[in-house]
């Protein structure tokens, strides 16, 4: 029986008469009062919660999609440096599992990172030369260098990452919070999503990763993209006005409703939820869209790249605007960050492509007041090996992936400024102190925003879920 179904509409619809309603009676007398319990089912965001006052109101995720190499960008590691060129120990590998890429190697050459590191700020955070930007911002950061995953592959890990699970199917973190929390703003999606592609080797992304999985369709995320058509599908077919699109949505409506009485398919109603935000939408997202009317000066702080529709940087842009306008869950993906060879060169694009925009969003939510109840995240979805992958030359190197350390960054939203958690050892290769499993960071996440991972749940097949599924501890020392 549909979980929405009442007592009449089962009496009704029941092929099996009394019989039916006996064997009913045995198995519980709620479903004869159309109670179900322990079954949530928000179409815009209704399951009690916050569960407790929030830090936070709203998520910008810049998830750099490859795996940046911690050691060449926050964790600092000289002795890398000096045994540059030496085998790694077998006592720092201790046999773990690599990729297939390197599994054939016979030897794994230590490689020290070929840029600079300096300390900055009143925290004295280690930054790479290559992010000059973020160096400034390091007493705004919240670093944590001991991120660790499970899986070893692109694929699996962002798919860990956005959604809790390796497999596909399962829906995504910003779906959650709009399932959970709702939306500020009703002419906008309570999960945005936009796309940028670096210069480097780019791992292909796919809508799964911001779908809504078993969730109602209305938390799904809606992708915005550069050009004169930023949502696709959203404007009046050729030949209709907005009249005849309003007196189509209404006819529509009606039909909807008189299957829904005949089903109770909840997903109807989800539909039809979808139908009206698209609506609503040719006129909010236009509006949001347009930055013709931001100050050069604001140019000037994000790059040159921000006035390029479709860039990280013009991405960045209009995450803040997206934020101002009350959305609860933005996600930026940036391609380009897998560097199995050229690392140098195809890392420094990456940086010069990213580094500014991502500090200037900061200081951009910082002096309109948002940042405080705004959580910014930067990071991708592992690490990479401080052995080089394939021959190692004077002046050239690749890095595999490495999910047993990694470095994120946090800012505003509630967590600590101007602070690191965790270190690795002086191999960057194995976590040392304070380790962050993937679903500790996405339960901290969801603390942060007023709600308890253990009870933001949905029935689906029988079980409840969760975005961390039967794991995940918060870090209440990435608090304030």
């Amino acid at each position: 029986m549909n979980q929405l179904s009442n007592r009449r509409h089962f009496l009704q619809k029941t092929s099996l008469g009394l019989g039916a309603l006996a064997l009913s009676n045995l198995m519980g007398p709620s479903l004869l009062k159309g109670e179900v319990k322990d079954v949530n089912f928000p179409v815009s965001g209704d399951v009690s919660g916050p569960h407790f006052p929030a830090k936070a109101k709203r998520v910008i995720y810049l998830f750099q999609n490859g795996g940046p190499s911690q050691m060449d960008l926050f964790d600092h590691k000289p002795l890398l440096r000096k045994m540059h060129g030496e085998e790694l120990p077998d006592s720092v590998r201790n046999g773990q599992r690599v990729t297939g890429m390197t599994s054939g190697q016979t030897s794994f050459p230590l490689v020290g990172s070929n840029f600079d590191f300096a300390q900055y700020g009143r925290s004295g955070a280690w930054v790479s030369e290559l992010l000059p930007h973020t160096a400034q911002m390091v007493d705004e950061l919240c670093f944590i260098k001991s991120m660790h995953t499970e899986a070893i592959n692109h694929d699996p890990a962002i798919t860990f990452f956005q959604t809790g699970s390796q497999q596909p199917g399962r829906p995504s973190i910003g779906s959650w919070l709009s399932y959970g929390l709702g939306s500020d703003n009703d002419d906008l999606p309570a999960f945005c999503v936009l796309l940028s592609r670096g210069k480097g080797n780019s791992q292909p992304l796919y809508a799964r990763l911001w779908g809504n999985g078993f969730l109602p369709s209305i938390h799904q995320g809606v992708q915005f993209r550069g050009g004169k058509e930023p949502v696709l599908f959203l404007e009046n077919p050729a030949g209709m006005g907005a009249q005849g699109r309003r007196e189509m949505l209404d006819c529509l409506k009606d039909l909807h409703n008189a299957q829904f009485e005949e089903t109770a398919d909840p997903e109807l109603q989800a539909r039809l939820s979808r139908y009206e935000m698209a609506y609503r939408m040719q006129t909010s997202v236009p509006e949001v869209m347009d930055v013709s009317a931001e100050p050069d000066h604001i140019y000037e702080m994000y790059g040159a790249d921000a006035r390029i529709p479709g860039t990280y940087a013009a991405n960045c842009l209009l995450a803040r605007r997206l934020a101002e306008k009350g959305v609860k869950f933005i996600q930026l993906y940036h391609q380009g960050w897998d560097q199995h060879n050229n690392l140098p060169r195809n890392l420094a694009r990456q940086c010069l492509d990213t580094d500014q925009a991502s500090a200037a969003l900061v200081a951009d939510l910082k002096q309109r007041g948002l940042l405080e109840d705004t959580l910014v995240i930067w990071g991708g979805e592992f690490g990479r090996t401080n052995y080089c992958q394939g021959k190692l030359t004077p002046e050239n190197y690749g890095r595999d992936h490495h999910p047993r350390c990694f470095t994120v960054w946090m800012a505003g939203g509630g967590v600590k400024a101007g602070y690191s958690h965790g270190q690795t050892d002086d191999f960057s290769y194995n976590i040392f102190k304070d380790p962050v499993h993937v679903h500790d960071f996405q339960a901290t996440i969801l603390h942060l925003l007023g709600l308890d991972h253990e009870r933001l749940t949905f029935r689906h097949q029988g079980r409840r879920y969760r975005l961390t599924d039967v794991h995940g501890n918060v870090v209440p020392e990435l608090m304030k």
